[in-house]
């Protein structure tokens, strides 16, 4: 998910020295391309399709694992995709073996309080979100509907139904952001026994930033900038979104609050 606290942990993992940890990746979007020029193009439709569907698997999982070879010598990579997930079977197929999967999820009200919040923090730039002659997200409920109805948070969660409804959950290792931000070490122990990896005595007090990326690309200033200290933000999705949007979210996406052990606002509340 979004906002979610997917950039703490590669930062995270990258105190460990045998961790190269990448900022929003590419690497499946290359695979995505290859994908289509194979599907599309003449040539590979003119030959046999079996053999077309082996070489093509093989072409992938060269290019992934050479992907890397000018990046890191280092034993271990994560790759840190949104994508990858609700891709499960593609890559199984292209790796050869099931993947090793870590999801980052978070209480959705908060999610999309933040996302409010970077919309706001932002509001000197146009944004695609926000359309006055259409009437479109000219109100915080508004928006958060948008939100939930867009990339990249109605997309991750689209993706996320499809990842329970394929039976792929059970491999996939979920880690919610208020588990990792109030007891990181038992959270990053599950995590080092999920990837069957040796565990790496971390620092949660001074997380330095080893992953760049340009937020002016994705239109919002500090898209991935961390804190140093791994710490709880405050729960002000109330104060943000405002009650019936809380509502709303706890009643529409009820089967997201059940799935990952989030509680509804108490009643009268």
């Amino acid at each position: 998910m979004p906002r979610a606290g997917s950039t703490l942990l590669q930062n995270i993992l990258g105190q460990n020295p045998d961790f190269f940890v990448t900022p929003t990746s590419g690497a499946l979007e290359l695979i995505f391309g290859a994908r289509y020029n194979y599907s599309n193009c003449p040539e590979f439709k003119a030959q046999d399709p079996e053999l077309m569907k082996k070489a093509f698997l093989a072409f992938c999982q060269a290019g992934l694992k050479n992907y890397y070879t000018p990046l890191t010598d280092k034993p271990y990579i994560v790759d840190k995709s949104r994508g990858w997930g609700v891709h499960y079977d593609l890559l199984t197929q292209v790796l050869g073996e099931e993947p090793k999967i870590l999801c980052m999820v978070r209480d959705l009200r908060q999610i999309l309080a933040s996302m409010e919040k970077l919309y706001r923090l932002n509001n000197h730039k146009a944004q695609p979100i926000e359309n006055h002659a259409k009437l479109q997200g000219t109100t915080t409920f508004k928006r958060m509907v948008a939100q939930l109805q867009n990339p990249p948070v109605g997309l991750a969660l689209d993706r996320l139904i499809e990842i329970h409804q394929r039976g792929w959950a059970p491999k996939i290792h979920f880690v919610r952001y208020e588990d990792l931000s109030t007891k990181p070490a038992e959270t990053m122990q599950k995590i080092y026994d999920y990837l069957g990896v040796k565990p790496f005595n971390h620092n949660f007090t001074q997380v330095k930033q080893v992953t760049q990326e340009d937020d002016v690309v994705n239109g919002f200033d500090g898209l991935h900038v961390i804190r140093e200290k791994v710490e709880l933000t405050s729960n002000d999705c109330l104060e943000i979104l405002g009650r019936d949007a809380v509502r709303h979210i706890e009643h529409h996406f009820a089967w997201y609050f059940q799935r990952f052990g989030y509680q509804p606002l108490p009643q009268g509340v």
